[in-house]
């Protein structure tokens, strides 16, 4: 596992990309050499004196060698509207606690490694908890089919880094149809779990899905009646980013968990939902 770090971290560029939408990136060579797929970082911006508590965020690219990282985050409150307006320019003070938590596969011993065809399902900002995970499957010569939601096409933000960086096929859906198919992506995840699968003969060894939270609960139903194992990436707010609040808790079938330290990635069948 990784070893956890708290680290300063020098904001290299902070870019609107979408509707509320935009990517910071950030110079952490501790982290950019030690994230696994699914870990996360809990960030404080010094200035924000009235803000103490740090704020996780998922990474989403990663250049170890440069010792950069990528996240991408919407805006939605006054810490992440605060956090737009940051620029390399003012040299902010930014603090990084990471990487945290346990990665994509951690609880599946060696299924994920084995895994020759996965299913990623990606609902709005989701995709980028499952961009490094991508990569890691697409490097060893894994079959990634990926099924990304969003509102409208602005908001697909991530899909040409899952299209041109990685080579990967990307189903879309809409709400408002302006890029491919109307409505939720759950239409898509089923039928490539169900329909697809059977078409080709190939079933998916497993189904990772990042997304608001009915979204996860559905795609994990589909994925239990197809017999498919699942994974799921959980958010929760969170203060201390080390298992000792008790603030991010999610419930389980084997009781409460600490979506910090013991997820955020959960095996779906885990989690009552």
């Amino acid at each position: 596992m990784s070893v956890l770090a708290n680290e300063p971290a020098r904001l290299l560029s902070n870019e609107p990309v979408g509707p509320r939408l935009h990517i910071m990136e950030l110079e952490s060579p501790h982290v950019a050499k030690t994230i696994l797929p699914g870990q996360f970082v809990h960030m404080r911006v010094n200035q924000m004196a009235d803000h103490i508590l740090r704020r996780p965020f998922s990474v989403y690219r990663c250049d170890p060698e440069a010792g950069r990282i990528a996240i991408l985050y919407q805006v939605v409150g006054y810490g992440t509207d605060y956090m737009a307006e940051l620029s390399p320019d003012a040299n902010p003070a930014i603090e990084l606690v990471g990487p945290v938590g346990r990665p994509w596969g951690a609880r599946m011993g060696g299924e994920l490694a084995d895994a020759g065809r996965v299913l990623l399902v990606a609902g709005g900002v989701g995709a980028a908890p499952l961009y490094l995970l991508a990569e890691q499957l697409a490097a060893r010569g894994a079959n990634v089919d990926v099924v990304m939601g969003a509102q409208t096409e602005s908001a697909l933000v991530t899909l040409s880094d899952y299209r041109d960086r990685l080579g990967i096929g990307v189903e879309c859906a809409t709400d408002d149809g302006t890029y491919g198919e109307r409505g939720f992506c759950t239409g898509l995840a089923k039928n490539r779990m169900v329909a697809g699968c059977v078409a080709d003969g190939s079933p998916y060894d497993l189904v990772c899905c990042c997304g608001p939270e009915p979204l996860m609960r559905i795609v994990s139903d589909m994925a239990a009646q197809a017999g498919i194992p699942c994974q799921v990436s959980m958010e929760r707010r969170m203060a201390c980013g080390v298992g000792a609040c008790l603030s991010c808790v999610v419930d389980t079938v084997g009781g409460k968990r600490r979506a910090c330290v013991d997820g955020p990635v959960f095996d779906a069948d885990e989690v009552v939902w």
